[in-house]
């Protein structure tokens, strides 16, 4: 025991079925911890997302060999990881002892005395039926549920199903893996003896924006798949439960189904933004096109804050969710808190603001109603006439706000943040783009749409000039600096993500 406790961890950790909100909380206890993730290529990406910055990060594809070579160099590579006295992490699509080879891995982790845990996740049957709206059991139809995988011949000598057996089933049948063999699984149910009207569906994607459910019986099923163009990864379900699936399932007609979203704020705002519209069903990737750092010189901040401890300011005045947050840090960092306001009242440009810093136990004395700058100077000139009013912004921030205040109080500026053009190299979501499989890409800033349109190339560039691709604005300046440069906009009615969020559903409605 003494020798396994020095050697380090390994959690074989079921990653589920592609949404990334059916992780488990033990698995992203796991991710937390991680060193080293080894990740399985049909997971999740966003799943990564809760590793540490300092984790390292390898796709099991990025290993030697294809596919069936590959096993004992994963089995290798976990334990020379957890040798080295890391915390290691093997992220599997669905459940790691359902068709994961995750018994497997435990067998050599075992063999070669490395300490691991088993950590299990919600197998694609499960997300199946629960998305599709397909019960895999029912009191009526169903009392007995049957994983097989498809990956072998039914037909073949050496099989180890008995498809005699599966034939005669009492209950449902689920296939993984069985969408290149669907021809013959279903030829050979039904000469075993199953009938040929049997209600039969495949899902491909489950749980995803991607979900697409095509059904029919054991008979019509093969065909209905090729008209569809369903591919893998697909699970195919088999019974009299099939028959109970509604027209649309309640995850198929969410109002953004299907609906593909590119996503461009930074990493801390675009992660929940991308997370509601995956509950409303859409497809949303993240591609941050600008970064959030700390300013170069603390210098003018410090000093305004030290004068606001001194009860100098009347006010001090937000614009963003990011300006809130670097604030408060700054404040942290020196030791200070919530007290360092006194008796300076507080104004939020706008509702998000507002959350920021209501998350943070301070509450926005002033919100104005149209959230922008000239909205938050028209509401802030009766109350800050004649007093000494602190702007907590960006380095680039705009010059209207201070520029209005100015000729009604004293203004000092704290750049508590910059905004750097950033555009991490992302080549699938670009051939996404090349490809015009995006139907809407987000924008908040100008700073955000020249970081992105600047990393685009003409093919790309052109998707949005001819509207294949909505370029959807939160705001007027943006609308109108998207119009002046040549590219046609989609303005939602306001800045909020809700605005955006209702915006791309009208989006999805028209087409």
């Amino acid at each position: 025991m003494a020798d396994a406790e020095r050697t380090g961890v390994v959690y074989l950790v079921g990653a589920g079925p592609g949404d990334v909100g059916l992780l488990t909380l033990r698995a992203v206890e796991c991710l937390r911890e991680a060193d080293f993730v080894l990740y399985d290529y049909l997971t999740s990406p966003r799943a990564l997302d809760f590793a540490p910055p300092h984790a390292e990060l390898l796709c099991v594809d990025q290993l030697p060999g294809a596919h069936p070579q590959r096993w004992p160099h994963i089995h290798d590579r976990l334990i020379a990881e957890a040798r080295k006295g890391r915390t290691v992490v093997h992220l599997k699509g669905g459940d790691p002892l359902i068709f994961g080879r995750g018994g497997e891995e435990a067998e050599a982790l075992r063999s070669a005395g490395v300490r691991y845990e088993i950590v299990p996740g919600v197998t694609a049957a499960f997300a199946a039926g629960a998305h599709a709206e397909i019960p895999l059991t029912h009191r009526s139809h169903a009392s007995a549920v049957a994983l097989v995988t498809g990956h072998e011949h039914p037909g073949k000598a050496s099989s180890r199903l008995d498809w005699d057996a599966l034939a005669r089933f009492p209950g449902t049948l689920v296939v993984y893996m069985g969408v290149a063999r669907l021809p013959v699984i279903c030829q050979e149910l039904i000469a075993r003896g199953r009938a040929p009207d049997t209600p039969a569906a495949l899902v491909h994607r489950a749980s995803t924006g991607d979900q697409l459910t095509v059904a029919g019986s054991l008979a019509t099923l093969d065909e209905a798949v090729r008209a569809a163009g369903a591919t893998s990864p697909s699970l195919v379900l088999v019974g009299p439960v099939v028959g109970l699936k509604p027209k649309a399932s309640w995850a198929e007609a969410r109002p953004l189904a299907g609906m593909r979203v590119l996503v461009t704020r930074p990493k801390a705002q675009g992660l929940p933004f991308v997370r509601q519209l995956e509950h409303l069903g859409a497809v949303a990737d993240l591609l941050p096109a600008i970064e959030v750092r700390e300013p170069a010189d603390w210098g003018p901040t410090d000093a305004a804050i030290d004068q606001l401890r001194a009860g100098a300011y009347g006010w001090v005045v937000f614009t963003s969710a990011n300006g809130v947050a670097a604030f408060l840090a700054r404040l942290k960092t020196r030791r200070l808190d919530a007290r360092t306001f006194g008796t300076a009242r507080i104004a939020a440009i706008g509702p998000a603001t507002a959350a920021a810093l209501a998350e943070r136990m301070l509450m926005a004395d002033l919100v104005p109603k149209e959230s922008n700058a000239e909205g938050l100077a028209a509401t802030l000139d009766p109350a800050c006439r004649g007093t000494r009013v602190l702007l907590a912004v960006a380095v680039q921030g705009r010059e209207e706000l201070r520029t209005q205040l100015a000729a009604i109080a004293t203004v000092d500026v704290a750049p508590v943040y910059e905004q750097v053009e950033a555009v991490p190299e992302a080549p699938e979501i670009f051939d996404r783009l090349r490809r015009g499989e995006y139907r809407a890409v987000t924008l908040t800033s100008p700073n955000v749409a020249k970081a992105l349109l600047g990393a685009c190339d003409e093919t790309v560039r052109d998707r949005f000039r001819s509207g294949h691709t909505a370029l959807v604005a939160n705001s007027e300046r943006l609308a109108k600096w998207l119009d002046d440069t040549g590219y046609p906009s989609v303005k939602a009615a306001g800045p909020t993500a809700n605005d955006l969020v209702n915006r791309l559903i009208q989006l999805r409605g028209s087409t």
